[in-house]
């Protein structure tokens, strides 16, 4: 995550889109008068999203938590998709 003024946001301001859509990361942009903002690509965004909506069900959220535990512990088997003809 970076940090950076407003007004270097503004003087800079393809930079800083260029490196949060590169590093899939965020900047916050400082304002001396206001709140605060941040700024993200899309796609770091809508993961974010998807994220959010896929843990808001406690039966998901526990699902996903036990395939993960399963796939650090070399528990998961690699299965081939069916195709239909």
């Amino acid at each position: 995550m970076r940090v950076v003024s407003y007004t270097e946001a503004r003087n800079n301001l393809k930079s800083v889109f260029d490196t949060v859509i590169d590093d899939a990361d965020v900047t916050i942009v400082t304002r001396r008068d206001g709140q605060n903002a941040v700024v993200m690509g899309q796609d770091y965004y809508n993961s974010l999203i998807e994220t959010l909506h896929l843990m808001s069900s406690p039966s998901n959220a526990a699902h996903l938590a036990k395939s993960i535990a399963e796939y650090r512990a070399a528990q998961a088997a690699r299965r081939d998709l069916d195709t239909a003809e």
